[in-house]
């Protein structure tokens, strides 16, 4: 019964569909950083957009069948966190531009500091009740930007340049929310029910 169970919260649709936005990331960079023509280009654009489509398409599968699991919550934002850096990354591998590197480095930053702060709140019996809306913006204008940049490999240095800044900056605003909102403990910061508590 226990296996059954164990097997029920693990192979939900949702969780497969992160599991396979985390497969695409390795198809991804293989392709991508040895991309030579417009079509490599273009699939490695395709990919992304499957993987943004499951994405979208898992949430709401999740809530509609009642398919949300500790494991889901776990891995939906992992297989995020993990396309965006690996993202940057190849970008910065493939234009070898230091403020894509920057913007790389802000990001493991930011997102390491996100990590060690909710184990420490976690700890305390307290944790984020959902992302800020500086972090959601940030995202999704990091997300957009990024596959522009996939989609256009021969866009001029400098328009390189001013796309990456302007993530930077995003990234940094959110970073400082988010170390606001941990240092001040504002209202967003909760106490976890007492069943999740451990």
């Amino acid at each position: 019964m226990i296996i059954k169970d164990w097997k029920k919260e693990v192979f939900t649709i949702p969780n497969l569909l992160s599991m396979f936005r985390l497969l695409l990331i390795p198809v991804y960079m293989v392709i991508y950083l040895n991309a030579t023509t417009a079509a490599h280009y273009y699939i490695s654009g395709a990919i992304l957009a499957v993987s943004s489509l499951t994405d979208l398409v898992d949430g709401k599968i999740a809530r509609h069948f009642n398919m949300q699991s500790t494991l889901g919550q776990l891995l939906d934002p992992i297989a995020d966190k993990a396309t965006q850096f690996t993202l940057t990354l190849c970008l910065a591998i493939k234009h070898n531009n230091l403020v894509l590197w920057i913007v790389m480095g802000l990001f493991v930053v930011k997102e390491t500091f996100q990590l060690i702060a909710m184990c420490v709140f976690y700890r305390k019996g307290k944790m984020l009740s959902g992302a800020l809306m500086s972090g959601k913006i940030c995202t999704t204008v990091l997300f957009v930007s990024l596959i522009i940049l996939v989609l256009m490999p021969y866009i001029p240095d400098t328009a390189v340049t001013i796309i990456a800044a302007v993530d930077g900056l995003f990234l940094l605003i959110a970073f400082a929310d988010y170390v606001r909102t941990y240092a001040k403990q504002t209202s967003m910061i909760k106490d976890i029910p007492s069943e999740e508590t451990v």
